[in-house]
C-alpha cells in the first residue's frame, strides 16, 4: 500500500523536518505530490531538495523550474532562490546581473534574506553598479528584521566607519545579537571585540561557537587571523580552526 500524507501534515515546519532527517525519500514524495497539485509551499520546498539532493536525486536545473513555477504564484523565498540558482551557476549559466534582479524584486517585497543577498551583490559591484550606500541601507533593513548574518555586516560598516559615521557601541551590540543569532562570523566579530576588551574567556566561548559552524572558507581566513592575537589562549585556538579546516577539506575531496 502506498505511504500518503495529508497536506497540512506534509507542510508542518516541524513535522516535516522530523520527516525529512528520518525518511527523506518518503517525505520527498509527500512534497512531490502535493508541489503537483500545486500548493506553492510545497513546490518551494521541492526546489529545495532536488538542489540539495535530499531523499530525491540531485537535480539542479529541476530545482531552478519549481522555484520559477513558485515564483510565478509570488513565493518571495523562491525568487530568492532564483537569484542564488543565477548567482551560483546552479542549473543554469551563472549571471549575476540575473540573480540581482531576482533578488531586487524579492527584496522590494520585503524578504531580510534577498535585502542580504542583493547587498551583497551591492557591495562588491557583481551584476550591478557597486553602491556601498545602497548595500548599507539594505544590511541596516534585513538586521532590523533579524537577520543574523546582515548584523554582522552592519556592526562592520559602524565599527569601520565606512560610509557611515563610526559608532563602535553600536557595532558591538549588532555583533552580539548576530552571535547570539546563529551567525558563525558574528560569533568571531564578537570574540575580537570581547578580546579587545580583555574578556578572554567569554571570548573564547564565542570562538569555539564560530568554530563549530563556519565553513571552509571563513575557517581559513580566521585562522591567519587567530595568529595575530596578542592573547597566547586566543592565539592557541589557531590549531583548532586549523585542524577543523583540514576535516572539511578532507570531506569535500575523499582520497
Amino acid at each position: 500500500m502506498s505511504f500518503r500524507l495529508r497536506r497540512e501534515e506534509v507542510l508542518d515546519g516541524e513535522q516535516l523536518k522530523s520527516m525529512l532527517d528520518e525518511s527523506p525519500a518518503r517525505a520527498a514524495q509527500a512534497i512531490l505530490m502535493a508541489a503537483r497539485e500545486g500548493d506553492v509551499e510545497a513546490q518551494a520546498l521541492l526546489g529545495q531538495i532536488l538542489l540539495d539532493g535530499r531523499g530525491i536525486a540531485q537535480d539542479q536545473s529541476l530545482a531552478l523550474r519549481w522555484f520559477g513555477i513558485a515564483a510565478r504564484q509570488g513565493h518571495l523565498m523562491s525568487r530568492n532562490m532564483l537569484g542564488r540558482c543565477h548567482e551560483h551557476g546552479w542549473g543554469c549559466s551563472a549571471d549575476a546581473s540575473v540573480a540581482a534582479r531576482h533578488y531586487r524584486v524579492a527584496a522590494e517585497a520585503g524578504l531580510d534574506w534577498a535585502m542580504y543577498n542583493y547587498a551583497n551583490l551591492l557591495a562588491t559591484g557583481r551584476g550591478v553598479g557597486e553602491d556601498q550606500a545602497q548595500a548599507l541601507d539594505l544590511y541596516r533593513r534585513a538586521a532590523e528584521l533579524g537577520h543574523a548574518k546582515s548584523m554582522n555586516l552592519l556592526g562592520r560598516y559602524l565599527e569601520e566607519g565606512r560610509f557611515c559615521l563610526a559608532d563602535p557601541v553600536a557595532a558591538r551590540d549588532w555583533y552580539r545579537r548576530s552571535a547570539a543569532g546563529g551567525d558563525f562570523r558574528g560569533q568571531f566579530s564578537y570574540a575580537a571585540v570581547l578580546a579587545g576588551e580583555g574578556n578572554i574567556d567569554e571570548a573564547l566561548i564565542w570562538l569555539r561557537k564560530a568554530l563549530a559552524g563556519g565553513n571552509l572558507n571563513f575557517l581559513r581566513v580566521a585562522s591567519k587571523a587567530l595568529l595575530s592575537a596578542t592573547d597566547p589562549d586566543i592565539r592557541a585556538m589557531t590549531s583548532d580552526y586549523v585542524q577543523r579546516q583540514a576535516e572539511l577539506e578532507q570531506l569535500l575531496n575523499p582520497l
